[in-house]
């Protein structure tokens, strides 16, 4: 996995004030922690760091007062209604280093006609090395039949990791669609009122000579 160079510069002013002068400054409030040393309290740039967060599991190479650190983002503090990044929390690691992470499952193929699929598991929990972590894994659901269920157990793992879920785990359920009570009265309801507007129409409409 390649490395995103970030550049941090020292954060020294704290709380909600602090924090708003940071975004403010076009940066994000971070914190680096791990390995037993004491948290560095930094600022990203913001704009480059929001953009490398859209890689999952990204791996940092951060630049602060002349050393480099790798980490990963473990927390990510956004604004509900704004959706901007208030702040980010940074695990230190090491290369050969293993952590735990959560995994996106991404579908692919297309079930047997007729058929719908139900994601039960959007992420998966897995270890794997710090150096190495994998963006997401790939569930296939090309023609499988109405009643098929992927387990966790099922999945192929990226190498060099192993599972922090239980195997028997649903991820994917293939199910034939159903339609629900409210939907057949709403159908009853399109077709009783198209029904009333065809008779409206036909008093209506004049009678022939």
């Amino acid at each position: 996995m390649s490395e995103i160079k970030l550049v941090a510069t020292a954060r020294t002013e704290f709380g909600k004030g602090a924090a708003r002068r940071t975004r403010r400054a076009g940066q994000i409030p971070a914190v680096l922690y791990g390995h037993g040393g004491d948290p560095l309290h930094v600022s990203l740039p913001g704009h480059q760091t929001m953009l490398s967060l859209k890689r999952a599991n990204a791996l940092f190479s951060i630049e602060f007062d002349g050393e480099q650190h790798l980490a990963i983002a473990k927390d990510i503090q956004r604004d509900p209604v704004k959706d901007v990044i208030e702040h980010i929390d940074l695990l230190l690691v090491t290369r050969g280093e293993k952590v735990s992470v959560e995994v996106l499952v991404r579908v692919t193929g297309e079930p047997f006609p007729g058929t719908i699929h139900f994601v039960e598991m959007q992420r998966i929990a897995l270890e794997a090395e710090a150096t190495n972590l994998p963006s997401s894994i790939e569930v296939s659901i090309e023609g499988l039949v109405a009643g098929t269920q992927i387990r966790v157990g099922d999945l192929v793992l990226p190498e060099g990791t192993t599972l922090e879920e239980s195997p028997e785990g649903i991820v994917v359920t293939i199910a034939e669609p159903q339609s629900s009570a409210a939907d057949e009265a709403a159908d009853a309801e399109t077709a009783a009122n198209q029904a009333a507007a065809s008779a409206a129409a036909a008093e209506a409409a004049p009678a022939e000579d």
